[in-house]
């Protein structure tokens, strides 16, 4: 991999630290000047006459997709986040009263928002898988729980936005395919960081936003839904003409694809920029990312181990580029200050984000590191110098 060509098209890496892939990574320069072209052009022209004109450029957006996680273009719709995304995939799930939804307890805040409003709207019981003592899946227990409730949904978080962890969707998607329950995927910090194949995993949807470690603009993201689902006929309930054809007054002919979880009106400069940005991670090979990932992300945790005072808090035996960690006697404030002056873009956590995993930590707040495939060890070893200099 070719790190110093790849980090030429990054300006902010001339003068920063850059390690919030996790939060809202650095779109290439390439995928700022398509978006700029899309819009300038738009401005010659009007909106819907270059809509029209680009038609052909839009369909590489779901071909890239499905290269990169192994499924076809007529599985992927493209939507504004990963919980755009979500949601749709869980108002086209038709639950009634006592269905179960199982989910785990680090999924992210906005997931367990519209599980609770599930709940509250038609008296769903929403369970929580167990864990083993490091903090993995209790994928025994699990497959037991899923015989006895039979959840309607079983509803998983590839990695946490709040830890390294890499939690084992594939056998949890074993276990569902087993049941006939529908699996849903939060895949936000996975896909662009490691390798994603929908196939192995066997779910039924797939929510992604482009904005993490895709590196796509932000306002972008996609869904997969698989040919279970479409073949069954599940639909968003926000749906538009970009979804359906109105044939009666009271009918409509539904959209084949996984495009019925679109709607008409898109950011269409955005959209394009994120198929430049897909089509950058095809051209580099999402395994190459991912082993390189593995290289950087295995020095800073090791660099962080061997300082004092500072308690790595990533649960699990699997971990990914986001590193969470707080060190003793040292407050947040300090610490936000301290990495500011030094250039040393990264997250800081806190509670409402993530309640459950917080709370069986006692803590409130962490720092999150999350690099990626354009830093280098070099950087590694100085962030490990500021975070010891704190």
């Amino acid at each position: 991999m070719n790190t110093e060509m790849i980090r030429a098209g990054i300006p902010i890496l001339e003068k920063n630290l850059f390690l919030n892939s996790a939060g809202a990574s650095i779109p290439s320069v390439e995928v700022n000047k398509v978006i700029l072209s899309y819009l300038e052009e738009e401005l010659e022209l009007g909106g819907y006459a270059l809509q029209f004109k680009s038609e052909d450029l839009f369909k590489a957006f779901y071909s890239e997709i499905a290269r990169l996680i192994n499924c076809s273009p007529e599985n992927i719709a493209f939507a504004s986040s990963a919980t755009d995304a979500y949601g749709k995939a869980l108002s086209s799930i038709p639950f009634e009263k006592d269905d179960v939804i199982l989910t785990s307890d680090d999924d992210y805040v906005s997931n367990f928002f519209q599980f609770i409003n599930l709940r509250d709207r038609y008296g769903l019981r929403v369970l929580r898988m167990p864990l083993l003592d490091n903090g993995d899946l209790n994928l025994s227990a699990i497959q037991e729980l899923i015989k006895k409730e039979k959840p309607k949904l079983v509803a998983l978080a590839h990695i946490p936005t709040n830890s390294g962890l890499i939690q084992d969707v594939e056998a949890v998607g074993n276990m569902c395919k087993e049941e006939n329950s529908i699996y849903l995927v939060d895949a936000c910090q996975s896909v662009g960081q490691i390798v994603v194949d929908v196939q192995k995993l066997q779910c039924d949807f797939l929510s992604v936003t482009g904005r993490k470690f895709m590196r796509g603009p932000r306002g972008t993201g996609f869904l997969y839904v698989s040919d279970r689902m479409l073949e069954a006929g599940y639909r968003s309930i926000t749906m538009d003409g970009g979804g359906a054809l109105w044939t009666e007054a009271m009918t409509y002919q539904l959209e084949s694809s996984a495009k019925r979880f679109e709607l008409w009106e898109k950011p269409y400069g955005l959209f394009l920029g994120f198929t430049e940005a897909v089509r950058y991670i095809n051209h580099i090979g999402i395994a190459k990312i991912e082993d390189y990932n593995q290289v950087i992300a295995s020095r800073l945790r090791e660099n962080l181990n061997n300082i004092k005072g500072v308690n790595l808090l990533d649960r699990g035996s699997r971990h990914s580029n986001i590193l969470t960690f707080r060190k003793e006697d040292v407050s947040q404030e300090k610490c936000q200050n301290h990495f500011q002056k030094n250039g040393l873009i990264c997250g800081i956590g806190s509670r409402n984000h993530a309640v459950i995993d917080y709370d069986k930590k006692g803590i409130t707040w962490l720092v999150r590191l999350s690099p990626h495939y354009f830093n280098t060890i070099d950087e590694m070893d100085r962030v490990a110098q500021i975070i010891e200099d704190l």
